[in-house]
């Protein structure tokens, strides 16, 4: 019987120079897709190996290894981030060389390790992968958004598109429909979005997917919208694989704008659809105050 081959996904510590190279190509700083775009190009990844889930996160390995890199590279001082999620090399972080930084990787992570042993844990123990945040609204494994796609995840797909139908409903369109049907070509529904002057007609697919959408349901779905609409919004729980938002924004093509489980998730936050926010009074102590006194 044939072995099945393996998919390899470069850990953290094959991106990490990688990772560095594409942000000096993008001219010393870039979004979290412009390098993750970037990373593929130069190490020439295949859509196999960027299509490759995560068995926990909703996004691909490659996405979720990534996060880990651009964290430690942080923690050894060679890139930062803004708080709009740009990424950049530090002043330190232009002179290292791919030894330096693999060093400094190696020391912020003893560092990071003797922290964790003389944390104290208060109310639980948390994972060290609920511990890092990059700074710009990527906290990896937020557990809220975590429970958020498990509950997409375990609807119907008939609820689910009534769910999109509300969140474009709360988004400003007017005439939202659902018109999934079976022969229908992955059309889901369709609604119309009014601009101060202007509208559009929007046709839209959602789907529930645990692992990542390929440039071929792109296709699929401009497809099923040729001679109806110039517009296109897909919506799903999973991730997008590169290629298909290149697909999505092809030249010449009428554009699908794209929203991932990440998205969605903030999204529904925003709209405050299935979501509350609660603010938590955090008390610390100052011992220092008291011994001056």
């Amino acid at each position: 019987m044939p072995t099945v081959p393996q998919v390899r996904v470069p850990r953290v510590d094959d991106l990490v120079w990688p990772l560095m190279r594409a942000l000096k190509a993008l001219g010393g700083s870039g979004s979290n897709e412009e390098i993750l775009n970037k990373v593929v190009e130069l190490e020439s990844i295949s859509e196999e190996v960027q299509a490759f889930p995560h068995t926990t996160d909703s996004r691909s390995r490659l996405t979720y290894n990534l996060f880990w890199t651009r964290t430690m590279l942080k923690k050894a001082g060679a890139i930062t981030n803004s708080e709009r999620g740009v990424w950049s090399i530090t002043s330190a972080g232009e002179t290292m060389t791919e030894e330096d930084v693999i060093s400094g990787l190696s020391r912020a992570r003893r560092e990071d390790s003797q922290a964790r042993q003389a944390r104290i844990v208060v109310a639980q123990e948390e994972t060290a992968e609920d511990q890092f945040d990059d700074g710009a609204g990527e906290t990896l494994s937020s557990d809220w958004k975590r429970h958020l796609l498990t509950v997409l995840h375990g609807m119907e797909a008939g609820a689910f598109e009534k769910l999109t139908q509300r969140l474009l409903r709360e988004s400003g369109f007017v005439k939202v429909e659902v018109t999934g049907q079976t022969g229908d070509g992955g059309i889901d529904g369709q609604g119309i979005l009014r601009m101060t002057l202007i509208s559009f007609q929007v046709f839209f697919q959602c789907k529930k997917y645990q692992g990542t959408v390929g440039a071929s349901a792109m296709r699929d779905f401009r497809g099923a919208m040729q001679g109806r609409g110039d517009k296109g919004l897909f919506v799903t729980t999973g991730t997008f694989s590169n290629s298909a938002k290149q697909e999505a924004t092809r030249d010449g093509a009428p554009a699908i704008d794209l929203i991932d489980g990440d998205a969605l998730c903030d999204l529904l936050k925003q709209l405050k659809l299935g979501v509350r926010t609660e603010l938590v009074e955090k008390v610390t102590i100052e011992p220092e105050v008291f011994a001056d006194i």
